[in-house]
């Protein structure tokens, strides 16, 4: 019985995938659309395929994937020292909150003007995007976890005689770590999403350029290709962290998704 619910599960996202694929196949055979504006699945593989083997589209997601872990691995440590500093000063919130929340509602990609005139369209400006994009729901959930830690636990390590440090790292850190990866799960799809929109603007490599260079070109396979591709690569990151996340934590904290 248990073997039959998780065939039936494993088939689920197939027989999903299965049914988009067929209705854009009929709708291609019906000819509902132009070629031009929606290729045949078939059109858009063998585009695909052709990248692929061309090394081309390696060299992008590579590219891409670059830019993406640099900016991240900067925003979490900013993230995460900003979060301790809020946690071990909580006095000191009430001078910088407004401002975090007041950029966290400031996209990303509006102020991409106004960093290519500071930095120029180099690494710099992509890094700072990504940075941006992604440091918010990392601070947020890290902040969450920290305060959040369960009182009576912290009355515990004061009756075994623990030292902030020690309530810290045997605690509070461990408590948290569930929010942490969340966060960081939740930041790493904001920063495919930024990085694909800054590489439209400010790049001449990378799987935003590519899609950008397409349809410059008229090839709506490519640039369809280049979508799936993106959407794969994000979903495979964001797998390895819900991956990690049931593992550790048998589900909790997932957030409602798999």
């Amino acid at each position: 019985m248990k073997q039959r619910k998780n065939a039936a599960q494993a088939a689920a996202p197939l027989l999903g995938a299965a049914g988009f694929l067929l209705a854009w196949f009929l709708a291609c055979r019906l000819e509902l659309f132009s070629s031009y504006v929606l290729p045949s699945p078939k059109s858009v593989f063998d585009c695909f395929w052709k990248m692929l083997l061309s090394g081309e589209l390696l060299k992008d997601i590579l590219t891409s994937f670059g830019r993406v872990l640099k900016g991240f691995s900067i925003a979490f440590l900013l993230a995460f020292a900003l979060g301790m500093f809020r946690y071990l000063v909580p006095a000191s919130g009430k001078y910088y909150e407004y401002i975090v929340q007041f950029f966290r509602n400031v996209p990303p990609l509006s102020l991409i003007p106004l960093l290519i005139l500071w930095c120029g369209i180099g690494e710099l400006t992509k890094t700072v995007i990504i940075v941006l994009a992604s440091f918010f729901p990392m601070y947020l959930n890290i902040v969450k976890g920290f305060t959040g830690c369960d009182k009576r636990l912290l009355e515990v390590g004061d009756v075994f005689g623990y030292t902030a440090l020690e309530k810290f790292t045997s605690i509070i850190l461990p408590y948290a770590s569930a929010d942490i990866l969340v966060g960081m799960r939740i930041g790493m799809g904001y920063s495919w999403r930024a990085i694909i929109g800054a590489e439209m603007v400010a790049a001449s490599t990378g799987l935003g350029h590519l899609i950008l260079f397409a349809q410059e070109m008229s090839r709506t396979d490519k640039v369809i290709a280049g979508i799936f591709v993106i959407g794969l690569v994000g979903l495979g990151t964001d797998k390895l962290f819900g991956i990690l996340l049931h593992k550790l934590f048998k589900g909790f904290g997932e957030n409602g998704w798999n």
